[in-house]
């Protein structure tokens, strides 16, 4: 009796294919063929499932999303069971950062495809992500409970510290990515920021803890 073929599962090894030639060789220049070799398929069973490179750069994407949202996920269980809105807010920012070899090409593919996708109209022309908000929103509502509760400012605006945030965020993990600083010191700057809205004694308690 012939082996029962789980498609997403098929979808998902040529998925962690390409993140893998990706990380070690840039998003730009990776084929099918290239993911093809790497996943120990076929080139024609790659485009069976995806038809085109940008299909299958766009699958990767959202399995990369994913995998991050999965990174945020254990670092929050790792705080306790009620973390609250400023550790919250630090898992989500410190996840993001390139700290191991898994953030660090999640940081570097992510970043690959919004510049690709700038140029190139087939990727243009699919959503860079489904809610591009979702994180500014969650981390907004998230200053907001805290300011509600006294854990934070009262005084400063909730969305334009959830923006500053997470592009304060995205530029250190280019800046470790390309060299210019270490993880701890990146992180430590985050924790300056987030020393600011919240007040004394709100401080995370895994605040200690290494940034991977």
């Amino acid at each position: 009796m012939p082996k029962r073929v789980d498609h997403e599962e098929r979808r998902t090894q040529i998925a962690e294919a390409l993140i893998r030639v990706a990380g070690r060789r840039g998003l730009h220049a990776v084929g099918m063929r290239d993911v093809a070799a790497e996943a120990g398929v076929s080139l024609r069973l790659v485009q069976y499932y995806f038809q085109t490179k940008e299909k299958l750069l766009f699958y990767g994407l959202q399995h990369l999303t994913e995998r991050f949202t999965a990174r945020v996920g254990a670092r929050l269980a790792a705080a306790g069971p009620a973390p609250g809105p400023r550790a919250t807010i630090e898992a989500l920012l410190l996840a993001s950062l390139p700290t191991d070899e898994e953030s660090r090409t999640f940081h570097l593919l992510y970043s690959s495809y919004s510049i690709l996708s700038v140029t190139d109209d087939a990727l243009a022309a699919q959503p860079f992500i489904d809610n591009p908000d979702a994180a500014e929103n969650a981390v907004a509502g998230l200053i907001a409970q805290a300011q509600e509760s006294g854990l934070a400012d009262p005084d400063v605006d909730a969305r334009t510290e959830a923006i500053s945030l997470l592009a304060m965020a995205a530029t250190m993990g280019t800046s470790i990515l390309v060299g210019q600083r270490d993880p701890e010191s990146a992180v430590a700057v985050l924790r300056h920021h987030l020393d600011r809205i919240f007040r004394t004694g709100t401080r995370s308690p895994a605040r200690d803890a290494p940034p991977s």
